[in-house]
């Protein structure tokens, strides 16, 4: 995985997170353990530290920058969906930022919260804890219900697991030049798609 020393700051990764190969540190960078950072992701702490704390996930594509005068910070159990923009702000424990959502400058995301994907969240926004943030620029919707919060728990979970699956498995390999009788399908038994989770429940999310 590449990662890059600036003014002599390294980035600081604990064996026990995944990085995918294609996924970039550079500087002052600190992945704590049971961390997921997915394929192109881009963590540059070139300008002001970023801080991956226990058991969050950046999945793929994603970009996490900052300034120096704030650390750029997501705390235990936070979860960033593919291709979303952190700068310079804080995910609180448990938050999970969806995709393609823009979270800017001294922002501060609440405990048990959800910024939808594709939001975009101004720089100094203050979002409660267990709330719901969605549009452009985002708003508090609602508070999630206690239901709401366990299925995003579940879903860091997943990604919980998908680290250590990594770790154990995950290696480069040439592609097969055909379809193999009797192709294995991933263990996984835990992911939903995202409709399936809300039938019947009424909820916009």
């Amino acid at each position: 995985m590449p990662c890059y020393a600036i003014d002599g700051v390294v980035p600081v990764v604990d064996p026990g997170a995944y990085l995918h190969p294609t996924a970039v540190l550079i500087g002052d960078v600190i992945v704590g353990p049971g961390c997921y950072v997915g394929p192109c992701a881009v963590l540059r702490g070139d300008f002001g530290r970023i801080v991956l704390k226990r058991g969050s996930n950046v999945q793929d594509t994603c970009v996490i920058h900052g300034t120096p005068a704030h650390d750029t910070v997501v705390e235990e159990n936070g979860h960033i969906g593919h291709g979303a923009v952190l700068h310079c702000c804080i995910v609180r424990r448990d938050a999970l930022v969806g995709m393609n959502a823009v979270v800017l400058d001294e922002a501060e995301i609440g405990a048990r919260s959800i910024v939808a994907a594709c939001a975009f969240v101004p720089a100094g926004t203050r979002v409660p804890p267990r709330s719901l943030v969605a549009g452009i620029p985002a708003k508090v919707r609602r508070e999630l219900s206690d239901e709401e919060i366990a299925g995003k728990r579940a879903g860091t979970e997943v990604y919980q697991e998908l680290t250590g699956r990594a770790l154990a498995s995950m290696r480069e390999v040439e592609p097969l030049p055909a379809l193999t009788p009797g192709r294995p399908r991933l263990p996984v038994t835990k992911v939903d798609a995202l409709v399936a989770g809300r039938k019947g429940s009424g909820r916009d999310a």
